[in-house]
């Protein structure tokens, strides 16, 4: 590539430069890509919380007293009685990060229900209403069957 650019400026056609310099003229005259700055990482804020009030925290929420509460409630609770912990969305995330993000109020565990299941031993034992469903919508539907005033008419 320098060679191409030390060809150029020396007034030799860009056509012929490129073919001297093996490189194509689309490549040798592409705009190049400016470097990719890395971002700095982010300072670490002065007020984050650490461990020991995380398990504060959860502690809380997991009390007898909290633990059908969700998060806004339990901090609204705690700020009426004049204590601060810290804010909602920090409930949520030390939650989030204990894999506590859920409904929080018993659920109604219900078994699974089985389908019944018809089985007969011998003839007689087991009657559906197989007749009612399917072959009585395919009489009516019949073109010959048409009962007006109690005859039947022919089409």
């Amino acid at each position: 590539m320098d060679a191409y650019t030390a060809l150029t400026q020396a007034d030799i056609p860009t056509r012929e430069a490129a073919l001297t310099a093996g490189v194509s003229r689309a490549t040798a005259t592409r705009k190049p890509c400016p470097p990719v700055i890395v971002p700095a990482p982010a300072p670490v804020p002065v007020n984050k919380i650490g461990p020991d009030e995380r398990a504060h925290i959860l502690e809380v929420v997991n009390s007898a007293r909290f633990v059908d509460l969700p998060p806004i409630q339990i901090y609204a609770q705690l700020l009426d009685e004049g204590k601060y912990l810290c804010s909602i969305s920090t409930f949520y995330r030390v939650l989030e990060e204990n894999s506590q993000v859920k409904e929080r109020r018993r659920q109604a565990r219900h078994p699974p229900r089985k389908v019944p299941e018809l089985s007969a031993t011998r003839p007689g034992q087991v009657y559906t209403c197989y007749a009612d469903v399917v072959i009585m919508p395919m009489l009516v539907c019949d073109p010959w069957f048409q009962v007006v005033e109690g005859t039947k008419r022919s089409a």
